[in-house]
């Protein structure tokens, strides 16, 4: 176990972390018709949506207040009013996801008074609900905004039930799931014929699917009807500790229980994900189950020569690097540097040698003796520097292809983990020569002859 060190630098060199409201915008892209705004200035928003088109390679909806000098300095109501009714009257949108920022937060406005006034002011906009967030810039992370806007989310639609739907689940997922592991999580949920609600989906909305037609908003994702309806599940799967927040939130509004799981990558976090869904069902897990297992069995037994020993830095969001670390740990590999955005309980489990809330340029610097580096896009500089091998993972990744479609959770999604990083390690390994056995018998006589 290692202990975190807090951020002590003066300023960042190349930041690892993105700020809470683009985590925010990016909860909100999870519900199908929603639009994401941010209040703060245009500039806060062009920004973020950069980001998602890079990573995602998709069109992505996201709308600002447009904040000035004046506005900042007189209140936001005006600005915010404004925004509200031309997105309802061009895009109609089923959820207004709203997320503030630094500029907003520093000035002090009262959202959730201003939307109160609006309401009453605007009868038209009943069809339309409106979500706010407290999201500024300058506390938290990616992690921390998509974890605030999913608790704001539960706290403002989900309805308190007396019937409990057997069959139903929730599952509150976290930011560094993909589209392409939720929909790997939804079909180990269906096939314990169980129908989960999974908030937010961004396997509905960020898939990379063709519409036939433009819309303004999301399309697919989780339905405010079905966020709605999750009191009334039997029970609700809580996937990254960071989501432990908006999981107290929904059972004390509806009095769901929940179970969380820090991770869902590894066979051990797999199994247990696995077990948790047989207990609630009294089913056993399906034939092809039984086989995936087996077969990250296999390769794990095949990757291990190549991960035994390799020492590893990593730089993610908490639960992020939670996942990869311990992942890596249970292939054979050693931690030596891990640096993350923000403090997370969950690091107090992570083994590692050195532990720190940093940027990438703190990474680059510990990671000079390591064989392998793990972070998102931004990192491949560092990598290119100390010619080690690097695989990219969070968000961005935007200088490769399928990156929404990546999975790496439950055992289909950790055997591809382990050939990918495997055959990484592979290709980079240092080939035999015949002076390194000159060599090692050399320094095997030195040490006993001192």
């Amino acid at each position: 176990m290692a202990t975190l060190t807090p951020h002590k630098k003066a300023c960042t060199v190349n930041p690892l972390k993105m700020s809470a409201p683009i985590g925010a915008a990016l909860a909100y892209l999870g519900v199908d018709r929603a639009m994401p705004v941010l209040h703060g200035s245009q500039g806060c928003t062009a920004f973020g949506l950069v980001v998602y088109v890079r990573h995602f390679k998709e069109t992505i909806p996201l709308q600002t207040t447009a904040m000035n000098e004046v506005s900042t300095i007189l209140g936001g109501l005006e600005n915010i009013e404004q925004a509200v009714d031309n997105i309802y009257k061009r895009a109609k949108p089923a959820l207004l996801g709203l997320a503030s920022t630094g500029l907003t937060e520093t000035k002090g406005d009262d959202v959730a008074g201003y939307l109160k006034l609006m309401r009453d002011k605007h009868p038209e906009w009943e069809g339309m609900e409106v979500v706010y967030a407290s999201t500024p810039d300058y506390v938290g992370s990616l992690e921390t905004g998509w974890a605030a806007a999913v608790a704001a989310m539960v706290e403002r639609l989900a309805d308190p039930s007396s019937e409990r739907l057997p069959t139903q689940v929730n599952i509150l997922a976290n930011c560094h799931l993909t589209p392409g592991d939720i929909e790997e999580i939804r079909d180990i949920v269906e096939s314990f014929n169980l129908q989960p609600i999974i908030l937010p989906d961004l396997s509905g909305s960020l898939d990379g699917h063709i519409p036939e037609t433009f819309v303004p908003h999301t399309l697919g994702g989780t339905k405010v009807e079905e966020i709605r309806a999750m009191g009334r599940s039997c029970h609700t799967l809580v996937i990254g500790e960071s989501m432990g927040g908006a999981a107290e939130a929904l059972k004390a509004k509806t009095g769901v229980d929940y179970t969380l799981f820090d991770r869902l990558t590894g066979l051990e976090a797999s199994d247990a994900f696995i077990q948790r869904l047989m207990d609630l069902t009294g089913h056993p897990a399906t034939r092809k189950l039984k086989k995936q297992r087996s077969q990250l069995q296999d390769a794990m037994l095949d990757g291990h020569f190549y991960f035994g020993g390799v020492k590893a830095a990593i730089g993610a969001e908490p639960d992020l690097l939670y996942a990869l670390g311990s992942f890596l740990t249970e292939m054979g590999a050693e931690i030596e540097a891990a640096v993350t955005t923000v403090e997370s309980p969950v690091l107090e489990k992570l083994i590692a040698k050195e532990l720190l809330v940093g940027d990438l340029e703190d990474l680059e610097q510990r990671a000079a003796h390591c064989g392998l580096l793990v972070t998102h896009s931004h990192g491949r500089q560092a990598a290119e520097r100390l010619g080690i091998p690097f695989h990219r993972a969070g968000i961005p990744l935007f200088d490769r292809l399928g990156a929404a479609h990546q999975v790496t959770v439950g055992y289909r999604g950790t055997k591809e983990l382990v050939f990918e990083l495997g055959n990484l390690l592979w290709s980079n390994a240092h080939e035999p020569h015949p002076d390194d056995w000159r060599l090692d018998h050399e320094n095997t006589q030195t040490i006993a002859r001192h």
